[in-house]
């Protein structure tokens, strides 16, 4: 069982910077691939970012390419998001998600554990 807890999230204008954070429990973490997505209000959840359990090949949408940089610690258990020249329709809840059968998926189904969820909100 792993426990995702996501922290950093808030209010940012918009070509503003913020980074967001999960902290994962569990001895197992380092094994797993990481993933982050977001939801918007009356949208359906969207994957953003993903990274593999050793750091070295990441994955991102289009919306976010070259914006966005997802990166891990493993000895301390835990994956970033650093997210910079934020628009407002970069504004959503972001969920970290951590994925334990091997391989790599960017699907929601692709991913085991959720967090709870950080708000994001980029003003214009």
């Amino acid at each position: 069982q792993v426990q995702l807890v996501e922290s950093g999230g808030g209010l940012v204008q918009a070509g503003g910077s913020l980074s967001v954070s999960c902290a994962a429990s569990g001895r197992t973490f380092r094994w797993y691939a990481m993933g982050w997505f977001r939801q918007a209000p009356e949208k359906e959840r969207e994957f953003v970012a993903a990274v593999n359990w050793s750091g070295g090949t990441t994955y991102y949408a289009d919306s976010v390419k070259g914006r966005f940089t997802i990166s891990r610690d493993n000895a301390k258990n835990t994956v970033y998001l650093q997210m910079n020249s934020l628009k407002p329709e970069d504004t959503a809840v972001y969920y970290c998600a951590a994925r334990s059968r091997g391989g790599m998926g960017l699907s929601l189904n692709a991913f085991d554990y959720w967090g709870q969820g950080t708000q994001v909100t980029v003003s214009s």
